[in-house]
């Protein structure tokens, strides 16, 4: 069994067995797999029970005993995915390793994917190993056979990381954090093309540490994340890689917990990738996984595991995963220190908003104006022209235009583009014209008129608007439509639904910071509504009312530590006891308001996926979010949604939407990443 670290706790899910016997456990394996037939059920139970140097005593006991391979004789009675998980669990790990590499570079065609976890994820000592074992089962040299079946940037950064030798000294100089920041940021950004020898050199030899400090110092100077950098920069597998080693120096239990889900989400299964990681990790980090698991994906590894697997297969993996996390929402207690801590880091850091729209340097309107009538004069209409000079002008820009255009044609811009463009085109153009506030009021009008109500329009601005956008959007609401927001509001919702919409449309959020005293109460009163607290206290009413005014009223950092105190004194979060105490209108709220609490850009992120995904198109939503977050957001919106959806925010737009439309989204969107 691996050995965790002086000082450390061990936090692999598989253990030495107790009053272990090789001799007794070799001769219940050899009963297992004779006669006809192979008694599994006993096969599985039995290799999954002991730790790896345990296997490796029974594999010596089976030969001494029988004469025979254990393995050869496992791979006879065993077929499919269950002999291969089982028979790579019996070889030490860095045998295993390198089964999986050689498997990985023979034959036609490469696994990438396979290489790059694997180097990309293992200590300088586990390379060591997994080099000398290559050797001796295939009588062959890794970095050879490698530089044979690989090219380029990608050949030589892996050929780097095949030296393990990273340095492991804790100490780090601030000095050289500082320089390579500048190195990498002059290697990339500020230069015509990219040099990828520093790269290489900076991701592939300094310790975790350093490279860690220099990934926060890296953000700090050039306002945006390394991978952002290396997703603009690089390229096809060597960008790959050099995103892999970036996710391991900053958490490989995260980077294992992502490639698990990767592997088992949407339809089939990656089961090699499955195999291998619950194989690998089983002695080395596997609650750390669960737990990282766990927390970013709202579900447990194990549910996951049974709900995409079947038979011993499925059996085996549950018995290396080693229990299930609990009930949806709940943490198990080092989950909840691990969301704690997280949510901890959160506080700290400070993010920079950005849109993907900017003023226009050389700002002419009377010259836009122009441009704008020859587009639309005569036969025809010259769309590409109006694309180009809307979405590449800020909303203050394009109010100046509006106003030239007026005093030299005496025409008014918008019912010139009302009538010359149509369909998704003409709503993106018109919303980008008109001014934020304004734009919001009328979504929120077009949301309550007519037959049916728009409650998911209504919730997603009233409850990710600033006191300042509120008040600016009760304004044109009156001065547009000569009714108060709230009459609106008042007539067209009841019950809590209405009293949560009617509160958030005042705009008296709290603007302070947290109070730890009263968010400790604010946690309290949200364990006793969510009927979760030990000990609940006052009627029921009178809490809905305290629960509804503390989301509606308070401070973000505040909630912030509401939700942090939340996860500490129940081990559940809010957001998930939520979905699961509350239902309709009034859940669906409630969730916007914390997940917008927790982070606005993903929000945004998760809103843009799921109006493009499945079957058919959520033009409207599409369309309020480009627009409304065009100018404050979008792009780390961007950032966000490829980040969890392994996809960029141009790439679903180009597949999901067509013609100009499309054009003009994509401008908006303001590049690929």
């Amino acid at each position: 069994m691996a050995k965790p670290a002086q000082g450390a706790k061990y936090r692999g899910s598989i253990h030495d067995f107790p009053n272990f016997d090789p001799s007794q456990d070799a001769e219940a394996l050899y009963t297992a797999m004779k006669g006809f037939g192979s008694d599994k059920e006993a096969i599985l139970e039995l290799i999954t029970s002991r730790s790896n140097r345990q296997r490796q005593e029974i594999c010596q006991s089976y030969k001494s005993l029988y004469g025979k391979d254990l393995i050869a004789d496992l791979k006879y009675e065993l077929t499919g995915k269950f002999e291969r998980l089982i028979v790579g669990l019996m070889r030490p790990l860095a045998y295993c390793d390198a089964k999986e590499i050689k498997d990985a570079i023979s034959g036609i065609g490469t696994d990438e994917k396979c290489l790059i976890e694997i180097l990309a994820s293992r200590t300088n000592e586990q390379i060591h190993q997994l080099v000398a074992a290559y050797k001796d089962a295939y009588e062959r040299d890794l970095e050879a056979d490698i530089i044979g079946d690989t090219s380029g940037h990608f050949q030589k950064m892996l050929v780097v990381l095949l030296q393990g030798t990273r340095e492991e000294d804790d100490v780090v100089s601030e000095d050289l954090v500082q320089q390579d920041v500048q190195d990498l940021y002059e290697a990339g950004e500020l230069k015509w093309g990219t040099d990828e020898a520093q790269f290489i050199y900076i991701l592939g030899n300094r310790s975790k540490q350093h490279l860690r400090l220099v990934f926060d110092e890296y953000l700090k100077t050039t306002g945006k994340p390394i991978e952002a950098s290396i997703r603009g920069e690089l390229s096809g597998d060597f960008e790959k890689l050099m995103l892999a080693v970036v996710k391991c120096i900053r958490s490989t239990s995260e980077y294992f917990a992502e490639r698990l889900f990767k592997a088992m989400k949407g339809l089939g299964t990656r089961d090699n990738t499955l195999i291998r990681i619950m194989v690998s990790r089983s002695e080395l980090d596997m609650l750390d996984i669960r737990e990282i698991f766990r927390t970013k994906y709202e579900k447990s590894l194990y549910s996951m595991i049974k709900n995409d697997t079947s038979g011993e297969y499925k059996k085996a993996l549950l018995k290396l995963c080693g229990g299930d996390d609990d009930a949806a929402g709940q943490f198990f207690p080092e989950a909840a220190q691990v969301a704690y801590q997280m949510w901890e880091l959160s506080a700290v850091a400070r993010t920079e908003l950005k849109g993907t729209v900017r003023p226009a340097n050389d700002f002419n309107p009377d010259a836009d104006a122009k441009a704008l009538r020859k587009a639309m004069k005569g036969l025809g209409t010259d769309e590409d022209t109006i694309i180009d000079i809307i979405t590449h002008r800020s909303n203050a820009q394009r109010q100046q235009i509006r106003q030239n255009f007026k005093s030299h044609f005496g025409r008014d811009l918008m019912a010139d583009l009302k009538s010359e463009l149509s369909g998704d085109l003409a709503r993106l153009i018109l919303g980008l014209m008109m001014p934020p506030a304004h734009y919001d009021a009328k979504q929120l009008k077009k949301a309550m008129e007519g037959a049916g109500t728009d409650e998911k329009a209504l919730i997603e601005i009233l409850a990710t608007r600033t006191n300042a956008e509120i008040r600016a959007i009760n304004e044109a609401y009156k001065e547009d439509y000569h009714k108060s927001l709230e009459d609106a509001l008042s007539s067209d919702t009841s019950g809590h639904f209405r009293r949560i919409l009617i509160s958030l449309a005042t705009g008296n959020r709290e603007e302070g910071g947290e109070d730890r005293d009263r968010a400790r109460e604010d946690a309290q009163v949200a364990a006793e509504i969510l009927e979760i607290a030990d000990t609940p206290s006052g009627d029921k009413t009178s809490l809905e009312t305290r629960f509804m005014m503390i989301l509606c009223t308070r401070s973000y950092p505040h909630l912030r530590r509401v939700f942090q105190e939340f996860i500490k004194m129940t081990n559940y979060d809010v957001e998930h006891t939520i979905k699961k105490e509350m239902s309709g209108d009034v859940r669906d709220a409630f969730v916007a308001i914390v997940q917008s609490v927790k982070n606005k850009p993903l929000f945004f992120a998760d809103k843009l996926y799921k109006s493009m995904k499945g079957a058919g198109t959520d033009e409207k939503t599409l369309t309020r979010i480009m627009i409304s977050r065009s100018e404050i957001d979008l792009l780390n919106i961007r950032r966000e949604f490829i980040e969890k959806y392994d996809m960029s925010l141009h790439q679903a737009i180009e597949g999901d939407t067509s013609g100009d439309f499309l054009k003009a989204l994509l401008a908006v969107c303001g590049g690929e990443d």
